[in-house]
């Protein structure tokens, strides 16, 4: 591989910026200063340092996001903020993208990755993924109404929905588990019960968790965490 393409591919410069630390003797391959940004490199085995810093190199990335209210799950827009935006500019610069979307006024867990093999199982109905809500309704949510939430409900445009789990944690807040993704769905499925949300927030996708993660607040996915994604391959 050549050397300007892993620094653009590990998110630490550009094409262009690694030419220029090039020229500045910024960069070192197995201790000695590069003299050319298109020298061929060994990726897993070379060691690169990079003002002082040594760069690993890792094909695909994976980030857990605490996505707050007012982002947008799109990698660009021209009306709204991107989540992509919370992360630090190297690794905005390396193509992650939102693995399934949640709504502008909805928090919670969000899943960046460049890995699309992987993007693609976790979010195709098929495979019937997992994703727990935190949620809270204007009215009073009933025994009866979560019942009926659990059985599967007929939306708007006349789609049932498949069964889920609702727990209910008080009269207004529980949380719903899903295993599909419609459009705006647990609001559609609220407005089914005569209800409406005030509040929604992804609290797990799959396996992984925001334990320990604020808002607005991001980390690298555990190796543990990595293989139960991806054990596909």
């Amino acid at each position: 591989m050549r050397l300007d393409k892993f620094m653009s591919e590990t998110g630490r410069a550009s094409r262009k910026e690694a030419a220029l630390a090039v020229r500045k003797g910024l960069i070192t391959v197995n201790g000695a200063t590069v003299k050319k940004a298109d020298v061929h490199i060994d990726p897993d085995n070379d060691e690169i340092v990079f003002m002082g810093e040594r760069i690993v190199y890792k094909k695909y990335t994976y980030i857990i996001m605490n996505k707050p209210c007012g982002y947008v799950s799109v990698t660009e827009s021209k009306t709204d903020v991107p989540a992509l935006a919370l992360l630090p500019e190297n690794l905005q610069k390396i193509g992650l993208f939102p693995a399934g979307r949640l709504d502008k006024n909805t928090s919670g867990l969000l899943l960046l990755t460049n890995d699309g093999e992987s993007a693609h199982r976790l979010t195709s109905p098929k495979h019937h993924v997992e994703k727990e809500y935190a949620f809270t309704v204007k009215f009073p949510l009933s025994k009866d109404d979560a019942a009926i939430l659990e059985s599967g409900v007929e939306l708007d445009d006349g789609y049932r929905t498949m069964p889920c789990r609702v727990i209910l944690t008080g009269e207004k807040e529980g949380h719903i588990i899903l295993r599909e993704g419609k459009y705006h769905q647990i609001k559609r499925m609220m407005q089914a019960v005569h209800n409406s949300i005030t509040s929604l927030s992804r609290i797990r996708y799959a396996s992984l968790t925001l334990d320990g993660i604020g808002v607005g607040e991001w980390r690298y996915l555990t190796e543990a965490e990595e293989k139960e994604i991806t054990d596909h391959r």
